[in-house]
Order: structure tokens, then C-alpha cells, then sequence
């Protein structure tokens, strides 16, 4: 599973959702659905908006874990 890791960091440098739309030239609905990991279909423009504004790397705003298996 995809995990979007914009919740982590911007709370690690205290922006608010508003801020960081802004700062990335976003709509807040398009924050708010990648903040609360809503998104199925990610969009390159919006993940190279993100990771300008972030100054960061894909890999660190997008990360992968192991699907859990259920017995």
C-alpha cells in the first residue's frame, strides 16, 4: 500500500493545510484530500508542486508498507 506522508510532514513543521496550499499553489481541497490519504489516482503536477513547496523528495513524501494479509 501507497502511504501519502503530507499529514507528518507538515505537522513536523508545524504549516497548516491552508499555508502549505498556498505555498504550493494548490486548491486546499486538493491538500486536504492528499493530507487525509483520500486521493486513489495522484497527480505528477500536484506530488512536484508538493515536493518543491516541501523541498523534499518523492520518496520522502510517498512511502510504501506491505499490505497486511488476513487469514
Amino acid at each position: 500500500m501507497i502511504r501519502i506522508r503530507l499529514s507528518t510532514l507538515l505537522g513536523e513543521r508545524r504549516w497548516t493545510q491552508t499555508h502549505f496550499a498556498k505555498l504550493a499553489g494548490l486548491r486546499a481541497a486538493t491538500v486536504n484530500e492528499y493530507y487525509n490519504e483520500l486521493v486513489r489516482n495522484v497527480s505528477l503536477e500536484t506530488i512536484d508542486r508538493m515536493c518543491k513547496a516541501l523541498g523534499c523528495q518523492v520518496g520522502d513524501l510517498l512511502s510504501w508498507e506491505a499490505d497486511r494479509l488476513e487469514e
